[in-house]
C-alpha cells in the first residue's frame, strides 16, 4: 500500500475509469453535433447581397427537406420550408413563446387530415438577413411542439430555385 492508502492498481483503475468516462462523453458530444447537422445542415445561415437582392443558400437534409434556423418575434425557431402550406404555421408551444395572439378560429387541411387552427399575425419573422413584417400565420395546436412550417405567406415573397440539393432563396430589396 502507498502512503495514501490506495494501491497503485486501484489508482490505475480509477484513472482509466475517469479517462473512459471523459472519452465516452466526448464521443457522445461529437456524434450528437454531427447528427443535428445532418438533420438541419442550415443551422448557421449566411446571407449574401447580390445585384440588389439578399440571397440565402440552403442545403437539403438527409431526408431531402429544407430546414433553416430563424426567429419569430425574436424567439429562435427552426423552420421547415413547405411550399404546400398557405401560411406560416406554428405549434401552440411556439406561439406562446413568441407571444402570438389567437385571432379567428378556422380549419385547415394538413397531411394529417383536417384540423382546427387559429389565425395569427407574426409581427416580425427573420430568416438570415431577410426580415418579414406582419406575416399571416396559423397556430395549429396539433403540431409537434417545436415545429414551424414556413409557408407561402413568406415563401411567396421570395424567388427560389433548386439545384443539386441546394435551394437558393432571394429577396429583392425594396
Amino acid at each position: 500500500m502507498s502512503k495514501s492508502g490506495i494501491s497503485s492498481e486501484i489508482r490505475y483503475l480509477l484513472y482509466f475509469g475517469a479517462f473512459f468516462v471523459v472519452f465516452i462523453a466526448g464521443v457522445s458530444y461529437f456524434i450528437s453535433g454531427w447528427d443535428s447537422r445532418k438533420t438541419n445542415p442550415n443551422q448557421q445561415l449566411v446571407s449574401q447581397t447580390r445585384d440588389g437582392s439578399t440571397e440565402i443558400e440552403l442545403q437539403a437534409n438527409r431526408q431531402g427537406h429544407y430546414l433553416a434556423n430563424g426567429t419569430i418575434n425574436n424567439q429562435n425557431v427552426t423552420f421547415i420550408l413547405d411550399t404546400g402550406a398557405t401560411t406560416v404555421s406554428v405549434s401552440e408551444s411556439v406561439a406562446q413563446k413568441a407571444g402570438l395572439a389567437r385571432e379567428q378560429r378556422g380549419r385547415a387541411r394538413t397531411a394529417a387530415g383536417t384540423v382546427e387552427v387559429w389565425s395569427t399575425t407574426i409581427d416580425e419573422l427573420r430568416l438570415g438577413d431577410m426580415t418579414f413584417k406582419n406575416v399571416p400565420g396559423t397556430i395549429n395546436p396539433d403540431m409537434d411542439p417545436d415545429m414551424v412550417l414556413l409557408g407561402m405567406s413568406v415563401l411567396g415573397q421570395l424567388d427560389f430555385s433548386q439545384q443539386s440539393g441546394v435551394l437558393t432563396l432571394s429577396q429583392q430589396k425594396r
